[in-house]
């Protein structure tokens, strides 16, 4: 059964898609199933990931709202993950999801149907606590918070977990910390080097030991629909994301161990 990792942050322009994306891509070329949800109305997933989010006659709109089965808006992508992607129609669903009967157990339902498929789903969240928001921390099983190591990066990231922890109490009491995640780091930048070092004081193993530096190819590839591995993988950031694969891997096998169990 795979684990289901919201990839969140309150926090526009962090690297959330940026993440969603490479993390997918990197996972499945260890090999493991990976299915990778869009739930972002922008719908920058589905564009990075190679798939037309204009031209999509059935999407994660369809699933959320009960008028269509996971399976037939799922699309396999180049580079080896399923996609369950989204567009500007989710703005629609979230206005239709707010009236609805248990609004914010919608996707969890849904990818109950199709969990056993996978190892990972990935879900890539809006930058807002939307019933959006909502459902993927619902279906959850740990949330990846990715953040940019600035002058306010620490407040936030703590609002953030104390927003999960009364989400805890509400929807979802098993949802964990799958860790934070330094993004566009700079090594040159005094500031980032600062709050890097206070997170890792602060927040301990919880912090990944990959860091995303900041990357000319890495900004690059979702405009030719890529995610970094398929487009340059010996560039700075696919090794960085494959190194990131490595650690959630890595952190599922203990958890299984700790369980009895075998990884994925």
């Amino acid at each position: 059964m795979a684990r289901i990792i919201a990839i969140a942050n309150q926090k526009g322009g962090v690297g959330k898609t940026t993440t969603a994306v490479n993390l997918a891509a990197a996972l499945a070329r260890t090999p493991v199933r990976v299915l990778l949800v869009d739930l972002d109305p922008q719908g920058n997933a589905t564009m990075g990931s190679g798939i037309d989010k204009r031209e999509l006659a059935t999407s994660v709109t369809d699933v959320l709202l009960g008028e269509a089965a996971p399976d037939a808006a799922i699309v396999r992508c180049e580079d080896g993950y399923d996609l369950l992607p989204g567009n500007i129609d989710l703005t629609a669903a979230e206005i239709r999801l707010l009236d609805a009967r248990e609004r914010e157990g919608h996707l969890k339902r849904a990818l109950q149907q199709v969990r056993d498929g996978y190892d990972f789903i990935l879900i890539d969240c809006p930058p807002s606590l939307s019933v959006l928001t909502l459902n993927a921390l619902t279906a959850a099983d740990s949330v990846l918070v990715p953040m940019q190591c600035e002058y306010y990066a620490l407040e936030g990231l703590s609002a953030l977990l104390d927003t999960i922890e009364g989400l805890k109490g509400r929807f979802n009491p098993a949802l964990e910390i799958e860790g934070v995640l330094r993004t566009m780091f700079d090594v040159r930048n005094n500031l980032a080097n600062a709050v890097s070092a206070e997170l890792t004081r602060h927040f301990g193993d919880l912090v990944f030991r990959t860091i995303i530096p900041r990357n000319v190819r890495l900004a690059e590839a979702p405009s030719h629909g890529q995610s970094i591995i398929g487009y340059d993988k010996a560039s700075r950031g696919s090794v960085a994301y494959l190194g990131l694969a490595g650690e959630v891997l890595r952190r599922q096998r203990e958890r299984m161990q700790a369980q009895g169990g075998t990884a994925a």
